[in-house]
């Protein structure tokens, strides 16, 4: 999707629709939601805070007043005896006889200006009350009795003041005392706290109802704020979770909810419609001009859409494609109706929008398959037909029409049988074959011969919806060839008994063939015995040779150094070295021979073990030194340093020796030998190449057999037993490796010699413990192949 119009999807005020209805706003109300969460504790905390502040007011209040009233009283009670004192005079009381006119002018005192709740005592100076007020009809005897024995006010009279005192009765009152004048009595005034108080407890009581009815709605006001609360805050948890409970509904299903809103233009999207289109989701309203942008302009547009919906006030039902986030065009079909929103009269088209895209997508497969169906049938060479269940056509091809002479409108899909048929003609039978084996309540397969001479196999099979299909194959061709294998049964049988009788035949000449392989065996046998024999007969002589000739090389050592004086003429000192080399010449040949009878026997040793391929090359080249200078051949080593090999170092001194003795015999003076090495895969190579006289192609197929020589005794101009090359190829096939010869008369010749590498699994072999490497055991290490004299041993 380009830049532009993904920016676009970025409006503003999403948050603020519940699944695409808004919800009224305004400043103040903008405001009051921000700080929504903060009011929800800061209101009941407010609330509590003046119920709080209010008691405390009012407590305080009481307080004060309770004080004030007992402060008034304490001065009225004082002033009151102070008074009272006084107006009994300075002759104060004397006596019994005073004691009626004290009464008198006590009631006299205190009816003039005395309040109610007082009480007035008047004693003499034995203590005894002589006058009270209220009169009693038994006043108490003494002012002790009245105040109690433990009070101190009694004795300190006017200088206590007024004091607050519990009675003996357990009255808690106000009392002052005062003394009359020269001693001769007290006057003790007495106002209960209960009655300084009644008039503070009355506004108690009536600031206790008050504040009571005040807390009282306080807290139905605070519990109807946290009620609403509450409430408003689980109806938005409710609305959000309906809200993402459609929207997984939606997503689920791969369904979009739209609520496009005509007077304003602006479309919501709910967020299984982003996801549905890849966008991300965003957070506010997309204008018409937006979503219409990504509609695919071969499906119209939304303004045609608003068009018709503004002049027919209907429902739509409408397929189209948007582009999605990826860039590719997704199916969407539409299903919505215009709704009217009763708060401002606006028309909003409501409705939802389903992915298509894998039904258009399956809808074009179908309609590839079945076109495709329709092409595989009429490429095939049957005539096939397909009915229902209700025997109407679904398909068939040309051949069932040209079978049957119909036209392309004669059989239509969705014909019945009855009608195709009775359009149709019948192909003239001649005979029908039932097919018997293969017959099945819900299958049946015949053939027919037409009167043209064409077989038809016909195969009519039930379908599981219950039509049929039928196919007719010719097989006129299978019919004859049936008929030729008839033909052919009969021949094959007269040949079966012709081939009894040769079998007969062959029998007797198996018996006889087996008599001949017994008597091969034998003759086998018997020459592998002579062999052995044979090898047994060489290893012996040479070895019965070597002590002869040992001793007639020492004796002509002596002679020829001439130890116990001269021999007198000078050609016995040449005759002594002529024996002498001949008698070397003929050890090496036995020893030759003795080492060549040990291979075919098969009781060689080797000790092999990684070495350095150069210090083994150099090591044979000093062996023949001294003959290529005699001779002046030119001896070159060319050896890669770091080149290695798995070998026993003094057999490959050995198989190096005797090529390279025959390099320099049959390199005239003058020419070279170079010896060069090179590692191949697991294997490494050794070549020696001379510039002599070359061997003939003939010749190169029997070089490294025993005793054979390219030379013949009658040109023979070189001496030589003909085992150098034999025991060198025998030596390289013991380690696994083997010997090629490429030869040009009067050019050259050069022999590889292949070895085996050291490698890890080779190593790990010739770790085993064995004492005794044989042939076979040391090529199975190797890896080699055997010789072809080995696999006949084996085989025989």
């Amino acid at each position: 999707m380009p830049e532009a119009v993904s920016a676009s999807l970025a409006a503003s005020v999403r948050a603020d629709t519940i699944l695409g209805i808004r919800r009224p706003r305004n400043p103040a109300h903008e405001r009051v939601m921000r700080a929504e969460t903060w009011l929800r504790i800061a209101v009941p905390g407010m609330l509590a805070g003046f119920l709080l502040c209010l008691l405390a007011v009012l407590t305080l209040h009481l307080r004060l007043q309770h004080a004030e009233a007992v402060r008034i009283a304490h001065l009225e009670v004082e002033g009151l005896a102070r008074l009272t004192a006084a107006a009994f005079g300075e002759n104060g009381i004397s006596g019994e006889t005073n004691k009626g006119s004290a009464q008198d002018r006590l009631h006299a005192l205190m009816s003039s200006g005395a309040q109610a709740g007082r009480q007035i005592f008047v004693a003499g100076r034995d203590d005894r009350i002589v006058a009270a007020y209220p009169a009693s009809g038994r006043l108490p005897s003494t002012l002790t009795a009245v105040l109690g024995a433990d009070q101190a006010i009694g004795t300190l009279a006017e200088t206590a003041g007024a004091m607050i005192l519990r009675l003996a009765d357990g009255a808690e009152v106000i009392a002052a005392v005062h003394s009359l004048p020269n001693g001769t009595g007290q006057v003790a005034v007495i106002r209960p706290v209960a009655h300084v108080t009644a008039a503070w407890r009355e506004r108690l009581f009536t600031l206790a109802v008050l504040f009571g009815a005040t807390a009282l709605v306080v807290v139905g006001i605070g519990a109807a704020y946290t009620l609403q609360s509450r409430r408003a805050h689980a109806a938005d948890r409710v609305c959000d979770e309906v809200r993402r409970r459609l929207d997984t509904a939606l997503g689920r299903g791969r369904c979009g909810l739209w609520d496009w809103d005509i007077p304003r233009g602006e479309i919501f999207w709910s967020d299984s419609m982003y996801a549905m289109l890849g966008y991300p989701a965003e957070k506010g309203l997309l204008s018409f001009g937006d979503v219409n942008d990504l509609v695919h302009p071969d499906d119209g547009d939304l303004y045609s859409l608003a068009r018709q919906l503004a002049a027919t006030q209907s429902t739509i039902d409408h397929e189209f494609r948007m582009r999605g986030a990826s860039g590719e065009w997704v199916w969407l079909r539409t299903r919505a109706e215009i709704v009217h929103d009763e708060a401002d009269g606006s028309r909003h088209l409501v409705g939802i929008a389903v992915d298509v895209t894998e039904q258009r997508k399956l809808a074009e497969s179908n309609a590839t398959a079945d076109m495709r169906l329709r092409d595989a049938v009429e490429a095939i060479s049957e005539a096939f037909v397909l009915w229902d269940d209700q025997n109407r056509l679904v398909l068939c091809n040309s051949k069932f029409r040209d079978l049957h002479a119909l036209a392309a409108e004669d059989a239509q899909p969705g014909r019945r049988y009855a009608d195709i048929m009775g359009r149709g003609v019948l192909p003239p039978v001649r005979r029908e074959l039932p097919d018997v084996g293969r017959a099945s309540p819900s299958a049946r397969t015949f053939e027919v011969e037409l009167t043209d001479g064409r077989w038809l196999q016909v195969s009519e099979r039930r379908t599981k919806d219950g039509g049929y299909v039928s196919v007719g194959t010719d097989i006129t061709g299978l019919k004859r060839q049936h008929d030729k294998l008839v033909v052919s049964e009969r021949e094959l049988l007269a040949t079966v008994k012709d081939l009894k009788r040769s079998r007969r035949t062959l029998e007797l000449q198996t018996h006889q063939l087996a008599d001949l392989a017994e008597q091969h065996l034998d003759q086998k046998a018997k020459a592998e015995i002579a062999n052995q024999a044979k090898s047994e007969f060489l290893a012996n002589m040479s070895h019965e040779l070597r002590t002869p000739l040992n001793a007639i090389m020492g004796f002509a050592d002596l002679m020829e150094s001439e130890v116990y004086g001269r021999l007198g003429d000078p050609r016995y000192v040449s005759y002594c070295r002529d024996i002498q080399e001949s008698g070397t010449y003929l050890l090496s040949v036995i020893d030759d021979i003795l080492h060549m009878a040990r291979i075919e026997a098969k009781r060689v040793s080797l000790d092999r073990r990684e070495i350095a391929a150069t210090e083994a090359v150099r090591d044979a080249v000093k062996l023949v030194e001294l003959a290529a200078k005699a001779k002046g051949v030119r001896l070159r080593v060319e050896m890669q340093p770091s080149l290695r090999l798995l070998a026993d170092e003094r057999a490959l001194i050995q198989i190096l020796g005797n090529v390279l003795q025959n390099a320099v015999k049959f390199t005239p003076s003058g020419g070279r030998v170079l010896v060069r090495g090179r590692s191949c895969g697991t294997n490494v190579h050794l070549f020696v190449e001379d510039s002599g006289i070359g061997i003939p192609k003939a010749a190169l197929a029997k070089l490294g057999k025993p005793f054979e020589q390219v030379e013949n005794n009658l040109t023979r101009s070189h001496r030589g037993s003909g085992l150098g090359l034999a025991i060198a190829r025998s030596t390289a096939e013991l380690h696994g490796g083997a010997l090629r010869i490429r030869s040009d008369v009067g050019v050259g010749t050069i022999v590889m010699v292949r070895l085996p590498a050291p490698t890890p699994e080779r190593l790990a072999a010739l770790s085993r413990p064995s004492s005794e490497v044989t042939v076979d055991s040391l090529r199975l290490v190797s890896g080699a192949t055997q010789r072809p004299d080995d696999r006949s041993a084996a085989a025989g």
